[in-house]
């Protein structure tokens, strides 16, 4: 099983070769999400010192009221940010009114947010209607470009892989996103699979 979903292969199609339940395939799908979660944490907390917001006061210049009546069914899902190599992912709600007032000098601002419009929230996050908006703005031009890549790359990589799940529940979307990140961070899928392997103990 660790094998098709390294290779992309929807819990459903996995199932259905496996000769098992799709009910089966996707709590162990759901597991692996869970391992990989996981480990990512751990590897955000070793990359950066402080937290990493997604707050949209905290994004670029104030806004006039005209442009806060335009933007009022705007809603940001999650943030982008490029360090050391690695591309991290943050989704909305995860960082406190409190935590931000009281670690403010150590908050770091996302490279690119991507939003959605018009959302509400019983419904399913379709990759279709998200798009992507950059956030930091960083005088070195070399950097700027590398980090602009860096975010670009991943985003497409993402729209890529959830499109084909034409809508998740936001309550296990932080999951499939963690996944992408995985996906991006960690090589080539031989790679993937041997890590994979030492995390989930198979």
């Amino acid at each position: 099983m660790i094998e098709f979903f390294v290779l992309g292969v929807t819990a459903r199609s996995a199932a259905d070769l496996m000769e098992m339940q799709p009910n089966t395939a996707a709590l162990f799908y759901r597991k692996i999400r869970e391992v990989i979660a996981h480990y990512l944490a751990e590897d955000a907390s070793q990359a950066f010192n402080g937290d990493f917001i997604l707050d949209e006061s905290h994004f670029g210049e104030p806004r006039d009221n005209k442009q806060y009546k335009t933007d009022e069914d705007k809603h940001a899902v999650f943030g982008i940010l490029s360090r050391q190599g690695k591309i991290f992912t943050k989704m909305t709600g995860q960082t406190t009114a409190a935590l931000l007032t009281a670690a403010a000098p150590n908050l770091l601002v996302p490279d690119s947010v991507v939003y959605i419009k018009g959302y509400h929230e019983d419904q399913a996050l379709d990759v279709n209607e998200f798009y992507q908006e950059r956030v930091s703005n960083i005088e070195d031009a070399e950097q700027a470009r590398y980090l602009i890549g860096e975010t670009e790359n991943f985003w497409n990589q993402t729209k890529r892989m959830l499109r084909k799940y034409n809508g998740i529940p936001k309550n296990t979307f932080p999951l499939f996103l963690k996944e992408c990140e995985f996906r991006f961070n960690y090589g080539t899928p031989k790679q993937q699979l041997k890590i994979l392997k030492q995390w989930t103990g198979v």
